[in-house]
C-alpha cells in the first residue's frame, strides 16, 4: 500500500516567508492526483516535502503508514520526473534507465530485466543504444520516466515534467501518462500549472493559491461546483466570465440585462445575506447565438446585444468577444490573482472582455451588433467580499443554480 498524508504540512522559510500553509489531504493507493495552480502557489514546494527535497516545518507526513517528516529521499520509495529531463549526456538511453539500479547494486541480470520491461512499456526498445541528443524532446521525457519506472517504487512524483514540450507533442505525451499510471497502478502525484493537463489526466485535483488549498475533487466536481471565485476562474478554457450583479426585485441586474434566479437560488442568496451586490459568474460555453436557440430555452436564459470585436471559428465551435461594463471592483484578491495569472495585469488588457463559446452555425461576424442569449441555469453567484461560491447549496443538497 502506497497512500500518501499529508496532515497540516507546512512550509515556512527562515525568513518567515510563508510558502505552504498547513495542507491536508489523503491520497488512495494507486490514485493519480494533481496539484495545480498558477506560478508561485506553492505546488513545487508541496511536492519537494512529499519527496524530502524540501524540509517540512509544522504538521506530518506518512507515505504507507509511516511518518517519514524526518526520513531522507532514498527512504522514502518514491521516484520524482523533474521537469527538465535531467539525463546524462554521455550515457546511452539503456544507460540512464538503469542508473539508479546499478548504484544500489543491483545484479546487472535483474537491471537489464527491469530496463527492457520500462522500454517495453515506454515504446524505448529501438532507441535503448542511443544518446539523448539523438532523441527528440519527447523521447528524452519519456527515458526519465523510464529512470523512475525501473525502481518500482511506491509513489511517483513529477513535477512539470510537459513543460519543455511544443503543444502536440504535450497532448501525445499527456496520453501516455495517463495510459501509463493506470496500466502500472501506482500512486502517483503531478504538479503543473496547465489546468487543462490537469482535467485531463487527474483522478483528483488540489487547486492552490497563495500557499492555501483552495479546494480538492474530481475534475468534474471543480468544474461544476468551484467553491469560490479563484477555482471558478482557473478551472475551464477559456475562463468563466465575471460580472457584477444587483439583486433586485426576484433578478440580478448585469451588464447583459436583468438574469432571472431560480426560487431556490433566490432562497441561498437570501439566506447567504450578502447584501445586494454580488459577482455573477457565466461560462462561455453557456452563451449562443440568439438565432440558434429553441424558443422553449428562451425563458431560461437572457437574450442581448453586444458589438463583437473577434471572431475565432475553431471548426467544432466558434469563439467570440466582445467587451461589457463588468463593474467589478479592483479590489477583489481572487479576481486579482487571477488577472495576474493570466497576464492581464501586467499587459493592461481589459478585464471586462467576454468569451462566448457558439455553436459553429453561427454566422456572427466581426463588427456586428449580434444578438446573444446567455444560459442563467448554470450560471454562479460569489460574494464579492470572501469570493464564495454562494449558489453552491440549497437546502436539500442540489446545486441551487442548476436548480429548475
Amino acid at each position: 500500500m502506497a497512500e500518501i498524508v499529508l496532515d497540516n504540512v507546512t512550509k515556512r522559510y527562515p525568513d518567515g516567508a510563508l510558502a505552504v500553509d498547513k495542507f491536508s489531504m489523503d491520497i488512495a493507493d494507486g490514485e493519480f492526483v494533481i496539484l495545480v495552480g498558477p506560478s508561485g502557489c506553492g505546488k513545487s514546494t508541496t511536492l519537494n516535502m512529499i519527496a524530502g527535497l524540501e524540509d517540512i516545518t509544522e504538521g506530518e507526513l506518512r507515505i504507507a503508514g509511516r511518518v517519514v517528516n524526518n526520513k531522507s529521499p532514498k527512504d522514502r520509495d518514491i521516484a520524482m520526473v523533474f521537469q527538465s529531463y535531467a539525463l546524462y549526456p554521455h550515457m546511452t538511453v539503456r544507460q540512464n534507465m538503469g542508473f539508479a539500479l546499478k548504484l544500489a547494486k543491483t545484479p546487472q541480470a535483474t537491471i537489464d530485466e527491469k530496463v527492457n520491461e520500462a522500454a517495453r512499456i515506454l515504446d524505448l526498445t529501438q532507441h535503448l543504444d542511443r544518446r539523448p541528443a539523438n532523441l527528440s524532446g519527447g523521447q528524452r521525457q519519456r527515458v526519465a520516466m523510464g529512470r523512475a519506472i525501473v525502481r518500482d517504487p511506491a509513489v511517483f512524483l513529477m513535477d512539470e515534467p510537459l513543460s519543455n514540450l511544443d503543444a502536440k507533442l504535450r497532448v501525445q505525451t499527456r496520453t501516455e501518462v495517463s495510459r501509463l499510471q493506470r496500466r502500472l497502478g501506482t500512486t502517483m502525484v503531478y504538479v503543473t500549472h496547465d489546468q487543462t493537463e490537469a482535467m485531463t489526466l487527474g483522478d483528483r485535483l488540489a487547486v492552490m493559491r497563495t500557499g492555501l488549498l483552495q479546494q480538492i475533487g474530481s475534475p468534474h466536481e471543480l468544474y461544476e461546483s468551484p467553491l469560490n471565485l479563484f477555482v471558478a476562474g482557473f478551472i475551464g478554457s477559456p475562463a468563466m466570465n465575471f460580472m457584477a450583479g444587483t439583486l433586485a426585485e426576484g433578478s440580478l441586474q448585469t451588464a447583459i440585462g436583468n438574469l432571472p434566479l431560480t426560487p431556490a437560488l433566490r432562497q441561498a442568496l437570501e439566506r447567504a445575506n450578502v447584501g445586494r451586490q454580488v459577482i455573477v459568474g457565466i461560462r462561455p460555453e453557456n452563451f449562443e447565438d440568439a438565432s440558434l436557440v429553441k424558443p422553449e430555452l428562451r425563458g431560461h436564459g437572457v437574450t442581448f446585444h453586444a458589438t463583437i470585436e473577434v471572431v475565432e471559428s475553431m471548426g467544432s465551435d466558434v469563439f467570440v468577444y466582445f467587451t461589457q461594463e463588468s463593474g467589478l471592483s479592483a479590489g477583489v484578491d481572487q479576481l486579482a490573482d487571477l488577472a495576474e495569472d493570466s497576464g492581464k495585469a501586467d499587459t493592461g488588457a481589459s478585464d471586462e472582455t467576454v468569451t462566448a463559446r457558439l455553436d459553429a452555425a453561427t454566422q456572427i461576424r466581426e463588427g456586428e451588433n449580434a444578438e446573444l442569449w446567455a444560459d442563467v441555469r448554470t450560471m454562479h453567484v460569489f460574494d464579492p467580499k470572501s469570493g464564495q461560491n454562494l449558489s453552491l447549496e440549497t437546502e436539500t443538497g442540489t446545486p441551487a443554480a442548476a436548480a429548475t
